[in-house]
């Protein structure tokens, strides 16, 4: 087969993919969601058959803790989340005006000293400004996150659907990998298998490590904040884990959102924002020094950039599907794009041909005599 007839059969391979992600997205999700459950749990059901364990037996067995464990945590955290996100998507605005009010009161007399009483209203009125539309933007992502978890929450209560198909996918993970694997062509089978494993490599490291250090940020700054006395710290501590995956943004939303909540609560005293910010600065320390050494390493190769461009973009693009399907796609691009950059640079494109070179090179000296 030709270059050409390759290139256009994975082209169309590629677009009847896209094409069948837009026309069935509403009714993909379960389905995402138990693939990505049998693959992060086949490592575990692989282990527990090299311990003589049958397959179908380790996978019944995995299945049925994964969902004790999803439902009582439901149980146990769901009520209070719910009443902590109603109560600061209620208290938002006021906390807001007395941030406002705390600036003004702080910064005014520095401002009519340098630039008179006309400047510390226009700066007053610019912050007001300002902070109502931060206020709204914050009160609309923080009430669509809380709709979007419900609706998270109605899919995986579902206990019918996403389980049976994910015992299914797990069960017979193994025979499906060995048929694709049939499935390769002859030729480049071996390329193809190192892009796979570099694939599987890139997902895994990101899925399985950086899941784990998501919950343990989580955990770490909702229990942190929760002893200094913040209010709604349990929330801000899961909203920043959850935000994690993202480099950075779920520490500034947590840091944000806890330390200006702690100001207006215990405002004059500054003790506790200090120590709401030391939480965080422990937090960073604890994730770039332990956890993200030991759990995920240097094998996912996804820039933080091309991350948060792939989620804006799959999720305007397929929306909540998208979202889920985000992150390992942009980990399957920056494979193939690295295998596409490898390519180039071997090739005659990018080196150039010898003989093109020496003619090229009589020619100018012809030019020149």
């Amino acid at each position: 087969m030709s270059l050409q007839r390759q290139l256009a059969f994975w082209a169309l391979t590629l677009a009847a993919f896209v094409l069948a992600l837009l026309l069935l997205r509403d009714v993909l999700l379960p389905f995402i969601a138990a693939l990505a459950l049998a693959y992060l749990l086949d490592p575990l059901a692989d282990r527990l058959e090299r311990l003589g364990m049958r397959r179908l037996t380790a996978t019944i067995v995995i299945l049925c803790v994964f969902l004790l464990f999803f439902v009582m945590t439901l149980v146990l955290l769901l009520p209070l989340l719910s009443q902590q996100l109603a109560g600061l998507v209620a208290r938002l605005p006021e906390v807001a005006a007395k941030l406002q009010a705390l600036v003004m009161e702080r910064g005014a007399p520095l401002l009519e000293r340098f630039g008179g009483t006309k400047l510390a209203e226009d700066a007053q009125s610019q912050l007001g400004n300002f902070v109502g539309e931060a206020t709204k933007w914050v009160g609309g992502l923080l009430q669509s996150l809380w709709s979007g978890g419900t609706a998270i929450i109605g899919v995986f209560s579902l206990l019918v659907l996403t389980p049976v198909i994910a015992f299914y996918l797990l069960a017979d993970w193994d025979r499906m990998v060995e048929t694709v694997d049939g499935w390769l062509p002859r030729d480049h089978r071996d390329t193809i298998r190192g892009l796979l494993h570099e694939m599987d490599t890139a997902i895994a490291g990101f899925l399985r490590g950086q899941a784990l250090v998501c919950l343990l940020l989580g955990l770490f700054y909702a229990v942190g904040l929760s002893l200094l006395g913040v209010n709604f710290g349990a929330l801000i501590g899961i909203i920043s884990g959850f935000l994690s995956f993202i480099p950075y943004v779920g520490s500034l939303t947590g840091l944000v959102l806890s330390v200006g909540v702690a100001i207006v609560q215990f405002w004059p005293d500054w003790t506790m924002p200090l120590a709401t910010l030391a939480v965080f600065a422990a937090g960073q320390f604890f994730e770039g020094n332990i956890l993200q050494p030991k759990l995920v390493g240097d094998s996912i190769g996804v820039h933080p950039v091309w991350l948060m461009f792939a989620l804006l973009a799959f999720g305007s693009l397929f929306g909540f599907v998208g979202l889920l399907l985000a992150v390992p796609l942009a980990a399957v691009i920056g494979v193939l794009m690295r295998f596409a950059l490898r390519q180039y640079l071997a090739s005659d494109l990018y080196r150039g041909r010898p003989d093109q070179k020496l003619v090229a090179t009589g020619s100018d000296n012809h030019a020149g005599n």
